[in-house]
């Protein structure tokens, strides 16, 4: 796969977020797997996607309330 057919994807990926957030535990998913494929090709991480993914990261993974 290209890297601006990964650059499309991920742009598809934050449009459908902005416009419909209660999507956002889908766009964690499909993010973690655009930047593994980009990882896979050795290609370079954009630094504001992988800190998207972290901040998405931590969103999901709080414990839960007692």
């Amino acid at each position: 796969m290209s890297f601006e057919s990964l650059k499309a994807r991920i742009n598809m990926i934050l449009d459908t977020a902005t416009h419909q957030p209660e999507d956002l535990h889908e766009l964690q998913e499909s993010l973690r797997e655009e930047l593994s494929s980009l990882r896979a090709q050795g290609l370079p991480l954009p630094q504001d996607l992988v800190a998207l993914e972290a901040k998405l990261e931590a969103r999901f993974n709080l414990p839960e309330a007692p």
